[in-house]
């Protein structure tokens, strides 16, 4: 009788079918069904997990599209996950989440851009801090500008911004402002723009300074506190004549921070001019 060896093969088979999947294609399954999962918190943690991953290919476009989820800090986990990887490609995705709905998430866009240096996030910023002032900035509309313009966003966030974005290089001997800071945005009365003001205290270009002079002489008391912040952190001591109106503001927190501003920046001497060699005399 000959042996049966159909069986045999059928068992070998099945063993083979049955054989545990690599752990990678795991990872991925586990990645995924969070990023489906109902629960709002179980996607939020996955594309916060998604920043560790070297995103090539799907896991870059899963990314992208988490940008559209229904929920704000799910759409903000991704926003921060996608400046992480330090790439041009997501810069279009990042204009497009810059003109949407939300403003928290309009709002993290533009700072996410303007981190990478894209232009976009830094005309941005600067139409939240003024207002409808600027209206060059084409790539937003009106009714999205305004939405920015009011966003309050938790301050926390903030915090986050502004030790990840903005670079406090003091001058030797002058402090970083740090304690200023925290007081203005501690306040329960702080604006968007104000803590927008803060974030671009780092930044040296002629279309924030203008936007910061501005905002000296805004209605809202902590925008007012906000620039006089940041223009003192400039260092810049060409700009103490646009403090001295402040000393006399009607609210204290701006009244210190300009008398301080002022003084900080009368320690400082502007660099001395080279002078040009003689010419040698002729013969």
């Amino acid at each position: 009788m000959r042996p049966l060896i159909v069986p045999v093969f059928l068992s070998v088979s099945l063993a083979l079918a049955q054989k545990p999947a690599p752990l990678s294609e795991k990872a991925s399954g586990i990645l995924s069904d969070a990023l489906n999962d109902n629960n709002p918190d179980t996607r939020k943690h996955a594309v916060q997990a998604l920043g560790l991953v070297s995103l090539n290919g799907p896991y870059l476009s899963k990314l992208e599209a988490m940008l559209n989820d229904k929920d704000m800090e799910v759409s903000l986990g991704a926003i921060t996950s996608l400046v992480d990887l330090k790439t041009k490609r997501t810069v279009p995705t990042l204009r497009k989440a810059l003109e949407g709905d939300v403003p928290e998430v309009s709002f993290a866009a533009a700072k996410a851009l303007w981190t990478m240096n894209e232009p976009a996030g830094r005309d941005a910023l600067v139409s939240v801090l003024s207002g409808e002032t600027k209206i060059s900035s084409g790539f937003v509309t009106r009714q999205k500008r305004d939405a920015l313009r009011m966003l309050q966003t938790p301050k926390t966030m903030f915090l986050f911004a502004l030790k990840t974005g903005a670079s406090m290089a003091p001058v030797p001997g002058l402090g970083a402002g740090v304690s200023s800071l925290q007081g203005i945005l501690s306040d329960p009365g702080v604006s968007g723009r104000a803590a927008t003001a803060l974030l671009l205290s780092a930044d040296k270009s002629p279309e924030v300074l203008e936007a910061l002079r501005e905002a000296l002489g805004d209605d809202d008391w902590s925008v007012r506190a906000a620039a006089v912040h940041a223009i003192a952190l400039r260092s810049d001591p060409s700009l103490k004549a646009d403090l001295i109106p402040l000393l006399d503001d009607k609210k204290q927190a701006v009244r210190v921070r300009a008398a301080a501003g002022y003084l900080r920046l009368d320690t400082i001497r502007p660099p001395a001019r080279k002078l040009s060699a003689a010419p040698a005399p002729k013969n």
